[in-house]
Formats: structure tokens, C-alpha cells, sequence
């Protein structure tokens, strides 16, 4: 077996033919855009290069087969914030070997610990963590856009190799045919109703007064998280332009009370139903078939990247008030019949029982899982949010 770095188009184009040997026959893999998936390993498009850096590799037999690949990386302002200095992995695809895998894992552990690094997670994103972070373990089914999708024989290559489970993340579905428990609706229209409260959703003509807020939210939001970082503004501003064609404005709210702003939503269409027919590019023909369609209403269903509340406001009700305004918006969009709320960290028992209290049923678990390097340190998981763990 043979590794061979990413650094040119050749080598890039190897990096891509990869998942299309893995999944070639599996109806549920939605193929990413190559162009996507560059941007992350771009310095000028991701904003994780400021403080970090990447590298990867596509694994080929003594025969020129293509046999996986993985990339390794490091976010300085992250990796210092735990117990182990911690790097990450992913974009992980692999034949069922172990032999391929572990080489993959070794290349990968090896670049990261001459660079300080002392434990690495995967497979999870060179950037934010609501794409392309976490390993499927149940519920090997369609996936929301920018929630992974893979073989159930990776958990496997994935404990072999010595990774314990760090963290689950749970997705949970919502039937958009079926009304809402009444009690949460009751509570909804009241809250949403009270002197004080307003809600508006995103428009692109006040786009940086929304980034301001956003950013001032999510900073409050999981400030008392372990491990957290402000949001960086250039980062969301730069995600907002590269998703104009995704994003849809009246799926992003916020609240505010007495005009300060308390609490975001964001749901996005799942573009993931088109891209299942485009295989990952985005020529001028793919362009065309994209926007057609889209306007025919193919996508009927959407996901939920995040919902956050500064803490204030966590047990006022906000959040199905959030929900009642955009019930009153989805009437005018008959076409979507399903969401998908993901992902609820095990950690986070606040947002798993906002899910299930609108309705949400579990049907997803991915796994955010942590290799220590040195194998005598007992391992810990991610502790529980209020927990003195």
C-alpha cells in the first residue's frame, strides 16, 4: 500500500474518485460537491486556515488501486481548549480493511503529533460542526444536508483501531403532516404574543445587522459550554455568501425582547435530494438541472442547523414561539413534509428535550469519537452541560 498526499489537481481528482468506489451502489449516499469539499481545504475560503492547517491523502494499493483517504487537521485556537492538546480527522472513506484504515489512521496520528497534538477526533469537519461532523452508527437512511453518511462497517475500523466514543449526536424527525403536540402550540402562541417580543426573519438587504446578531447570541448561547469560542464573524459571513443559493431567508429567525436580540433558528432546504443527482458536480449543465430542480419543488424536506437561546431566556418558551412564527411561514410552503432536527449532543439534555417536546422522533445516531495517543491515559468523555464533571 501506497499513501499519497493531496497537492494538485491530479491527486485531487483521486481524492474525489474515493467515495464514488465506496458507495457506487448505494441509493442514500448524496455526493458532495467537489467544489464544497475544496473550499474546506482552500486557505482563501475557509477562515479555519487563520489559526490552523490540513493536509490529506488518498491510500492506493501496490496495484494502483484506490483503497481510502483522510485528512488530517489542526485548529490551534480549538486544540489547546482540552485535557490532551486534540487535532482532528476526517473525510474518511476506506475499503472494509483494516490493514487500509489503520494506515490511513497512522498517517493522520503521526502528522498531528509532531505538531503538539496529543488525542485526535473523528470524523469530524476542518471548520464549523454542523458539517460533516460525525460517524453514522444507526439509521442508515436519506441524511439531511451536511449530516455524514457511511458504510456501518466503519464503526468498526473505527474501534479497532483504538477510538472510543466521545460524544453521540442524535437527529430527530418530525412528521410535518401531523400537528404538533397542542400543549406546545398553546405555549407557542402565548409566548409569542407577550408585549415586548418580536421575531423577524433574515433578509439579505440588513444581512450584516443579522451576522451582528447572530454572532452576539451564539457567543451568549454556549458561552458556559466547555471548550467554547466566540464565533468568528468572518467565518459566518463568508458561510452566508457561499449558501445564497441554499439558504432560504424565511427559514432563519430571531427573537428579540425590548429590540435585544435573545435567540436564533436557522433551517435549511436539504439540497442533498438534488445533489443525489448532480455526482458532485457543478458544471453548467448541473447549474441548469440544480435550478430546475429546485423550482419544481423537489426538496420537501429541510433541517435544522441550530437553535440557540442566551441563557436568560432558556426557560421562557422562546423557542416554540420561534417555532409558532415559522409554522405561520410554512403554510405558504405546502411542498415540505418533513424535518430533520440535527444534530443534539448527549451532552446538551436541554435541546434533546426542546426536540421532543415539538414532536421530534430519534432515528439518526452519529458518534464523535477520540483516539489518545498515549494509550495508558484513562479516557473521559464529553461531560454532561450543568454536570461539576
Amino acid at each position: 500500500m501506497r499513501l499519497i498526499q493531496v497537492t494538485d489537481k491530479q491527486t485531487q481528482k483521486l481524492f474525489h474518485q474515493v467515495p464514488h468506489l465506496i458507495y457506487k451502489n448505494d441509493p442514500n449516499w448524496p455526493c458532495p460537491l467537489h467544489g464544497m469539499v475544496e473550499d474546506v481545504f482552500t486557505p482563501a475560503k475557509n477562515p479555519s486556515f487563520k489559526t490552523g492547517e490540513a493536509i490529506r491523502w488518498v491510500l492506493v494499493s501496490e496495484k494502483d488501486q484506490l483503497l481510502g483517504r483522510i485528512a488530517a487537521f489542526i485548529n490551534r485556537k480549538k486544540a489547546f481548549t482540552f485535557e490532551q492538546p486534540t487535532g482532528g480527522c476526517g473525510f474518511f472513506e476506506c475499503v472494509n480493511q483494516f490493514d487500509a484504515a489503520k494506515t490511513l489512521f497512522d498517517a493522520a496520528r503521526d502528522w498531528l503529533k509532531e505538531r503538539g497534538m496529543a488525542a485526535m477526533d473523528g470524523p469530524i469537519n476542518f471548520g464549523e460542526n454542523y458539517m460533516n461532523w460525525g460517524l453514522l452508527v444507526d439509521g442508515f437512511m436519506h441524511q439531511g444536508f451536511g449530516m455524514p453518511y457511511n458504510p456501518p462497517y466503519y464503526l468498526a475500523l473505527f474501534r479497532q483501531f483504538g477510538f472510543e466514543v466521545y460524544f453521540e449526536q442524535y437527529s430527530y424527525h418530525i412528521d410535518y403532516s401531523k400537528p404538533f403536540p397542542e400543549r406546545f402550540w398553546k405555549i407557542a402562541g402565548w409566548v409569542a404574543q407577550k408585549p415586548g417580543y418580536s421575531f423577524e426573519h433574515f433578509s439579505f438587504d440588513k444581512k450584516e445587522k443579522f451576522i451582528d446578531d447572530f454572532c452576539y447570541i451564539y457567543d451568549e448561547a454556549w458561552r458556559f459550554h466547555e471548550h467554547f469560542q466566540p464565533l468568528d464573524r468572518e467565518e459566518l459571513h463568508d458561510f452566508i455568501k457561499s449558501s445564497k443559493a441554499i439558504l432560504d431567508p424565511e427559514m432563519v429567525w430571531f427573537a428579540y425582547h425590548e429590540g435585544a436580540p435573545i435567540a436564533l433558528f436557522v433551517m435549511v432546504p436539504d439540497i442533498n435530494q438534488i445533489l443525489k443527482k448532480l455526482n458532485g458536480k457543478l458544471n453548467f449543465i448541473n447549474i441548469l438541472r440544480f435550478l430546475y430542480f429546485k423550482r419544481t419543488k423537489t426538496i420537501n424536506r429541510t433541517r435544522i442547523l441550530i437553535m440557540g437561546v442566551i441563557p436568560k431566556y432558556q426557560k421562557s418558551g422562546i423557542e416554540s414561539a420561534i417555532f409558532w412564527h415559522q409554522e405561520k411561514m410554512m403554510k405558504h410552503k405546502p411542498q415540505y413534509k418533513e424535518i430533520e432536527m440535527s444534530w443534539a449532543g448527549d451532552f446538551n439534555p436541554k435541546i434533546i428535550a426542546i426536540y421532543k417536546s415539538v414532536g421530534g422522533v430519534q432515528v439518526k445516531t452519529h458518534y464523535t469519537m477520540r483516539y489518545l495517543f498515549d494509550r495508558s491515559v484513562p479516557f473521559k468523555r464529553m461531560p454532561i452541560i450543568g454536570s461539576d464533571e
